[in-house]
């Protein structure tokens, strides 16, 4: 099969290979998907399980991608809940190869059924952000009706599907982005939107919770913001510096196929939309993951663009 592969972790996005790999085995508990569309995280080449297993032994060359849509083509021994042919989403395992592949091994446990009438493009940009996005308003800021919450990012992967689940509950949003992202933002459903170039944060007042996916110095400056009683959530670093009287969180997202389950029915009532950006071939990834010019939304890799016909 297929994948695009890296090997020297120095090398960077340059490292990025479409490269001929073996067919995966199904180990217990395991299915084989074939994937029609897969995500990425920019950044997960700077991961340390993209390049080490859980024992912490060398396991290039691998695969990157933790995201996709597919269907499924083998069952591991002991696999229940699942049945080849079915159409599913959902996250692959941080420290095994991942999604950007023709084929992949994944926990059954990890993925969710998919629906006929959702596209595998679109649902292959909903397990990460859509399970960050609830998880940091919900599980770990608690965000309720009627309190305020500024997200950073609001037009991108993550910070898109946090405004429009924070404005289902009731929140007041606050969304923050560069100048290009204020139409989509505000489309989006924020009330009150902020240039991170152009305008002061402390325009923000005080807020109940803040949703960090930047970090540096506007994670920092982002401290002052939070009310005491508040939450500041983040999934880009550690907090160096802690807010007055109130919580912060770092975290990393984790696997629920309940919680993608019900994303899904969201989105099949019109109640979510993930937004989409660029749609590249799997030829095309290493230009994906190293692109300078910003598009609001999530680059999905396409691998079939129909059912059973294979991409360009």
């Amino acid at each position: 099969m297929q994948a695009i592969t890296v090997r020297d972790r120095d090398a960077g996005v340059g490292g990025l290979t479409l490269t001929d790999m073996p067919y995966p085995h199904a180990s217990e508990n395991d299915v084989i998907v074939r994937v029609h569309a897969a995500g990425f995280t920019p950044g997960e080449l700077d991961w340390p399980a993209t390049w080490s297993d859980r024992a912490g032994r060398d396991r290039t060359p691998s695969i990157p991608g933790h995201e996709l849509s597919g269907t499924v083509v083998e069952l591991g021994y002991g696999t229940t809940g699942l049945t080849v042919g079915q159409r599913v989403f959902g996250l692959t395992d941080w420290t095994r190869n991942g999604s950007l592949a023709e084929y992949t091994a994944v926990e059954a446990r990890n993925l969710a059924p998919l629906a006929a009438d959702i596209d595998h493009t679109t649902a292959a940009a909903l397990p990460i952000s859509g399970l960050t996005a609830w998880q940091g308003l919900f599980d770990h800021a608690q965000l309720t009706t009627g309190q305020t919450v500024l997200i950073h990012g609001a037009a991108g992967g993550v910070g898109s599907i946090a405004v429009q689940l924070a404005r289902e509950v009731g929140a007041r949003v606050i969304g923050t982005g560069r100048a290009d992202d204020r139409a989509v933002a505000l489309g989006l459903g924020v009330h009150t939107f902020l240039d991170l170039d152009a305008d002061d944060l402390r325009h923000a007042d005080q807020v109940d919770v803040v949703f960090d996916v930047i970090g540096g110095d506007i994670l920092e400056r982002s401290t002052a913001l939070v009310r005491p009683g508040g939450t500041l959530v983040t999934i880009a670093m550690p907090p160096t510096v802690q807010p007055k009287d109130a919580r912060a969180v770092f975290f990393v997202v984790e696997p629920d196929r309940a919680r993608l389950t019900d994303l899904a029915q969201r989105l099949r009532d019109g109640r979510l939309k993930p937004l989409v950006g660029a749609v590249r071939p799997l030829s095309e990834t290493p230009s994906a993951f190293g692109r300078r010019h910003r598009t609001p939304g999530k680059t999905i890799i396409q691998i079939v663009a129909e059912e059973g016909t294979p991409s360009a």
